[in-house]
Order: structure tokens, then sequence, then C-alpha cells
């Protein structure tokens, strides 16, 4: 799906709904994903489905920021959902693999958190936070690039 066409159903379904850019709320999400990164790395040795959900919501909130870059926020009951749909559409076919993790991380995350049916071992939590890193330093570059006024100082 075209990124307009997917701009045009998703408003239409009122699932995204438009919000002026704030480069200030943009700061605040990614300095709190890069503060949950850390968080993440401190529960490793603790506990990996912490650490893997926290993980997972360091991208969350990435994905969120680069979500206010283009002028959008989620506003339905799937907002978790929503926010990686947006945000492969809007980064496109190059970076299909950290979206499919991010998506992956979501329903993990999901059944981990409500049903406690699955474990995360502690290599899948190292490799969240690896893909997790990469991703949350991806969308700071990419804010600073096409808002020159959201150079982070942090």
């Amino acid at each position: 799906m075209i990124y307009k066409q997917f701009i045009q159903e998703y408003e239409a379904r009122g699932m995204i709904k438009k919000q002026r850019a704030d480069v200030r709320a943009m700061g605040r999400l990614i300095r709190r994903a890069l503060k949950e990164i850390e968080i993440a790395k401190l529960n490793l040795a603790i506990d990996e489905g912490t650490a893997y959900t926290v993980t997972y919501t360091a991208m969350l909130h990435a994905a969120r920021a680069f979500m206010l870059l283009k002028g959008y926020r989620p506003s339905d009951g799937y907002q978790h959902k929503t926010v990686v749909d947006f945000t492969e559409v809007a980064l496109g076919a190059k970076y299909k693999t950290v979206i499919q993790h991010f998506d992956k991380m979501r329903r993990k995350r999901n059944l981990f958190t409500y049903e406690l049916t699955i474990s995360i071992s502690p290599t899948e939590a190292k490799s969240a936070l690896k893909t997790a890193k990469e991703f949350v330093d991806l969308i700071r570059g990419i804010i600073e690039e096409e808002n020159p006024q959201a150079e982070f100082k942090f």
C-alpha cells in the first residue's frame, strides 16, 4: 500500500488523526525510548521478559515520535498495531526487516503481558534490544534530518 492511500484509509476508518508536529513531544518520546533501552539492558540479567517488554516499548515510543513528525497520531483501539502499520508504510520496503521484527515483538509482548503463555529467552531479549537500539537511532536520525529544529541534545 502506498503512503497516501494508507493515510486516506486509516483516517477514514478513524485509526489515525492529524496532529501538529511538536518538536518537544518528539524529543520527549525519543528521550524516553533511549532511557527504556538502558532500562532493558539493566533488566537482561534479572528478567528477560521485562527486558523484552521495555525494549518493545522503546520502539513504540520512537515510532510514535515518527508519526508526530509526519503529522499524525493513532486514535483507535488498536494503537500499537496502527503505529506499526504506519511506520511500515511510511518507511517503505528498505526497512521491511526491522518493521517485521517490531511487529513480531508487538505480538509476542502482547502474549507475554496478557496471557503469560510464552517465555522470552535471554538470546531473544538480547536480539530484541539490538533491534530496538538500531530502530530508535534510525528514527532519531530521520527526525533530525527532516526537521532541523529537532536536533536533540541528549
